[in-house]
């Protein structure tokens, strides 16, 4: 069994219970779809967690921005959130993140942030039958979009595990998903909204940036 984790977007209080809740349920192998950092204030916090677990991560888009000093040409908020975390990020956490590849193979399951077209900003919001016949293998996982769906196209299983950190499918509870190598299992966690949105106001941030979390909205979305 394996727990699948992704868009953690600097929301360490979000991960703290996610990583928790895994432990209680005694699964030792994680692994991150990528966005570990973007959005929320403690990107330090988050890519030191899973550092010191050792956690195989896949590049998203916010960790490519982040690590090739680029900006994301779709949000403004955004790019204000970037500013910020290159002001604060550790030079041991950076090099970390560039560490990261766009693809990984878990046995048979494949790995990437976005799609199989675009690993690193293919937003797959439709995902059909007709996308995953031209692909091989069986099982397949994917972040990005901040949705957490499983759904099944003949011999191929999909799972989009969810955002840890920022959800987007009308549910403020943080999502990940197990595998146990034939069947996805979808989870929720509720974590502390309210502190995200004080560090966030700490930092210089206004409610437009935070308030999204109590709702699950795509407000923020990009």
């Amino acid at each position: 069994m394996i727990a699948l984790i992704s868009d953690i977007h600097g929301n360490y209080c979000a991960l703290e219970q996610v990583l928790a809740k895994i432990d209680a349920m005694g699964i030792e192998k994680i692994y991150c779809l990528g966005d570990v950092v973007g959005y929320y204030s403690q990107v330090n916090e988050c890519c030191e967690s899973l550092r010191s677990r050792n956690i195989p991560c896949v590049m998203g888009n916010h960790d490519w921005y982040m690590v090739g000093g680029g900006f994301c040409p779709r949000s403004k908020s955004v790019n204000d959130c970037l500013k910020f975390q290159r002001q604060i990020i550790t030079n041991e956490n950076l090099r970390w993140l560039s560490t990261f590849p766009v693809f990984r193979a878990v046995g048979g399951l494949s790995l990437v942030h976005g799609g199989w077209c675009d690993p690193i900003d293919e937003y797959l919001l439709d995902p059909n039958a007709d996308y995953f016949g031209t692909l091989s293998g069986s099982y397949f996982a994917s972040g990005h979009v901040h949705i957490q769906r499983i759904e099944r196209f003949g011999d191929k299983t999909y799972c989009n595990p969810g955002s840890v950190g920022q959800p987007r499918d009308n549910m403020s509870s943080a999502a990940f998903a197990t595998f146990d190598g034939a069947c996805f299992q979808p989870y929720r966690v509720e974590y502390d909204i309210e502190t995200v949105g004080r560090l966030m106001k700490d930092a210089g941030f206004d409610g437009y940036y935070y308030g999204c979390l109590k709702t699950g909205s795509s407000r923020l979305h990009s």
